[in-house]
């Protein structure tokens, strides 16, 4: 069992910049960020495999990089240029593999064994 912990979230006005931190208990091959801003279902933001190879939505594609350190078990995910549309609870989740559901569909948010409990970010225009 991968056990998760989000911080970083905050309140920035857009085109600022946060930084999304997910401590975990132990790596696992394939981690993610999702979000998910109310009334609207959970959607993929970023997921890397157990090589860094990486896979955004379109909607942050160029904004948002997702990283690791398997030194410190953490994921990280920098997102630039924000807009009030990335306002939402953001969520880092992991699975075993990236293998099972390929690196695209892997941002699937049904893909996933384990969940944090999010942190919050909101964008003002």
């Amino acid at each position: 069992q991968v056990q998760l912990v989000e911080s970083g979230g905050g309140s920035v006005q857009a085109g600022g910049s946060l930084r999304l931190s997910c401590a975990a208990s132990g790596l696992a091959g394939c981690m993610g960020w999702f979000r998910q801003a109310p009334g609207k279902e959970r959607e993929g933001v970023g997921v890397i495999d157990s090589s860094s190879n990486t896979s955004y939505s379109d909607s942050v594609k160029g904004r948002f990089t997702i990283s690791k350190d398997n030194t410190e078990n953490t994921l990280y995910l920098q997102m630039n240029s924000l807009k009030p549309e990335d306002s939402g609870m953001y969520y880092c989740a992991a699975r075993p593999t990236c293998n099972y559901c390929g690196l695209n569909y892997c941002l699937e948010p049904y893909h996933y064994y384990y969940w944090g409990q999010g942190t919050q970010v909101s964008i003002s225009s």
